[in-house]
């Protein structure tokens, strides 16, 4: 049990902080796009100005007078287009030059046909009028850009890697120290709770005994005492059964390996089934049992018979005179289910969850017999558990409640 909590508590805790990295690492990546983009926009927009500043219109036709050597350009992986005002590319210079027509309305663009390139676009205006004589389009590749980013990325991916690796064993560490206190506790109230259990079977057992005398013997015993002796006898038996069920429950949680002896099922669940066939029908209720001969497995014989006998006994309880009780047992590969059902009172859909915790307790339609210690169900899913199994509960209220045990058939 503790182990499945400090597994949740460490997957919990890197699962959270996987997150605050994944964050904290999408964030640092945008922001540094963001800026890398803008960087390029600004060293475009000047490449632009300056090549506009050279331009000039002579006789209706741009005179480009440009320094810019194409080398370079080219070098750079960068491209000048000039376009006259009717958006006609006059002349272009350097590496990726964009094929897409001109557009007024996006002064920064990206191409992703391709190659990735970036693209400024900017107005030439008449140095002595300012008069609009054209356009000239700056583009930059975006390898370099992309390049970039993907170094980041995988710093990024390795430096999460790194840190939950290391929180891992970190929190391997911390989860262990911190359950510590608490498997320590829960052991002591595990050994007081056996301790105490094994400590009240003598005095109860006194109070049986002398009760048993009393009530044989009621010369010059008045009624209403005989009542009373008779309570108080009733009460003796419950606490019985209550001490002996907190034993067997504390035993079980404590033992580690169980009795290993090989079992046979089917005989456990048709002896179970002739023992409360009585009780079965005094209530009118119909117990048919529907069991595969000979599942073998491989167990505690006396543990099983308690975990069975508890669910027949919830059962028949909370089934009405005239309802049915069926008991199925069949292979499932390497796995064997047994499953008793009932049409019962049923249970709600919320307190489904709630059933197997002890001393549970739901409304009055499923309150504890006379006799009960509202720790069967607890203690049939420690037995399952420790026999490696399982135990399930499907229910609707109204109409019955059906649990299923799945035992390996061969060794746990």
């Amino acid at each position: 049990m503790f182990e499945k909590i400090r597994y949740r508590l460490l997957f919990s805790y890197l699962l959270i902080l996987a997150s605050i990295l994944s964050i904290f690492a999408v964030g640092v990546r945008v922001i540094f796009t963001h800026s890398l983009t803008q960087q390029l926009t600004d060293k475009l927009t000047v490449l632009g100005e300056g090549a506009a500043a050279n331009t000039e219109l002579e006789n209706g036709h741009l005179k480009i007078d440009t320094d810019f050597k194409v080398q370079n350009l080219i070098n750079k992986n960068q491209a000048l287009q000039w376009f006259n005002t009717n958006g006609n590319t006059t002349f272009q210079q350097g590496k990726f030059v964009l094929s897409l027509p001109l557009s007024l309305s996006d002064a920064v663009q990206v191409q992703t046909v391709k190659n990735r390139v970036q693209v400024v676009t900017l107005p030439i205006n008449d140095s002595k009028n300012s008069q609009l004589i054209g356009y000239i389009r700056v583009s930059q590749s975006l390898e370099e850009i992309d390049e970039t980013l993907k170094k980041l990325d995988l710093g990024l991916g390795i430096g999460i890697v790194i840190a939950l690796i290391f929180s891992g064993v970190g929190g391997v560490i911390l989860t262990r120290l911190a359950m510590q206190p608490i498997e320590e506790s829960f052991q002591s109230l595990k050994q007081f709770t056996a301790d105490a259990s094994h400590e009240f079977r003598s005095p109860l057992m006194a109070i049986k005994s002398n009760l048993a005398v009393a009530l044989k013997y009621p010369d010059g015993m008045r009624e209403s005492d005989a009542e009373k002796f008779q309570a108080i006898a009733s009460a003796a038996n419950q606490m019985t059964r209550l001490t002996e069920d907190l034993l067997l429950l504390a035993r079980t949680d404590k033992v580690t390996s169980i009795s290993k002896d090989t079992v046979n099922l089917t005989a456990i669940l048709e002896n179970l089934v002739q023992l409360y066939q009585s009780h079965a029908e005094v209530k009118q209720i119909n117990l048919k049992p529907q069991l595969t001969e000979n599942i073998n497995l491989v167990g505690d014989s006396s543990q099983l018979t308690r975990l069975f006998t508890n669910l027949i006994q919830n059962s028949l309880h909370y089934t009405r005179s005239g309802g049915t009780v069926e008991i199925t047992a069949n292979h499932l590969g390497s796995y064997c289910t047994v499953s008793v059902r009932d049409t019962g009172v049923g249970i709600a859909p919320e307190q489904i969850k709630l059933v197997f915790e002890r001393f549970w307790r739901a409304d009055e339609s499923r309150s504890y017999w006379n006799g009960g210690s509202g720790l069967g169900l607890a203690i049939a899913q420690t037995i399952a558990q420790n026999h490696g199994g399982s135990i399930t509960l499907t229910s609707q209220l109204g109409v019955g409640s059906c649990f299923t045990v799945k035992l390996p058939c061969n060794s746990f």
